[in-house]
């Protein structure tokens, strides 16, 4: 492997892998269109796909997710942005209208989420659908889009962790990455006469993570015990990884004011919340 990389070059060192020119953006009859957008949007609608086809086990019609997935998906972008921005104020302060500009980044999965699942449960009163049999129906297309759209963050070159020389450790160009996501535990482990960091992917982490949960909600939702049960074995699933992925990343949004990460608080709360739904439906169910 080279000591100087090229500015657009990605390497993966231990598994002999090295990346020349991979692109941010391309150019359609003049218009530059960002990666990270395009492959957000695919897997978007990879997932809203797999979320159509699940409607056949929990008795309802692909319709139905159709139906409302539009505002979702346009509201969930704005919550993730407004989430990303809030926890993140003292960069926009003072050019307010950088907030509009999501082309480098900065959407975080949890106001998504957040936003989507309200719209959900919204047209579920106003239509009459059991909402807890939709969560069942959206979460394994929701697994799959993130496991898509976490490959935006590798074609900007953001959402790594720290140092590490594991056996999928990557290597991007200082020149190519934000500053402060470089770490003084990144920073110190940087040769002389090098212009790269070497750092853990946590994009990839999250990525196969939750393609292994995808997996998993599919295979549960013939067994699942009651409804609900499915959204809470991927609130615990997520959970769990996105607390571990959270601990090494190096780009971490705070609590205000604290050394508090606000995504492990969120990943603990809904945690004990589906362990407790469980426990509260199969309780019930007994009691039945």
């Amino acid at each position: 492997m080279p000591d100087i990389m090229g500015l657009m070059d990605i390497a993966f060192p231990n598994l002999g892998i090295y990346l020349k020119n991979v692109p941010k953006s391309f150019d359609v009859f003049g218009f530059t269109i960002a990666l990270y957008g395009v492959i957000i949007a695919i897997g978007m609608l990879a997932g809203i796909s797999l979320a159509s086809k699940m409607t056949v086990h929990n008795g309802l019609k692909s319709d139905n997710v159709w139906d409302f997935i539009f505002w979702s998906i346009i509201l969930g972008v704005v919550g993730a942005r407004v989430y990303y921005v809030i926890f993140r104020w003292d960069e926009y302060k003072d050019h307010p209208l950088e907030v509009f500009n999501v082309r480098n980044g900065g959407l975080a999965i949890y106001g998504g989420l957040i936003v989507g699942f309200a719209v959900l449960f919204i047209y579920c009163f106003r239509t009459k659908i059991k909402s807890l049999d939709m969560c069942d129906t959206v979460v394994p297309g929701i697994a799959l889009g993130q496991a898509i759209g976490r490959w935006g963050n590798f074609t900007n070159r953001e959402v790594f962790g720290e140092y590490t020389d594991n056996l999928l450790a990557m290597r991007l160009p200082v020149e190519m990455i934000r500053a402060s996501d470089i770490s003084e535990s990144i920073a110190s482990h940087m040769s002389e006469g090098v212009n790269y960091v070497q750092v853990h992917p946590t994009f990839l982490y999250e990525s196969l993570w939750n393609l292994g949960l995808m997996c998993i909600l599919i295979l549960w939702t013939k067994h699942k015990k009651f409804s609900g049960q499915v959204l809470s074995f991927y609130m615990i699933g997520y959970g769990i990884g996105r607390f571990w992925i959270e601990s090494i990343r190096t780009d971490v949004l705070y609590l205000w004011n604290t050394h508090v990460a606000a995504s492990q608080m969120v990943c603990v709360v809904i945690i004990i919340a589906a362990v407790s739904m469980n426990a509260f439906f199969l309780m019930k169910k007994k009691g039945d």
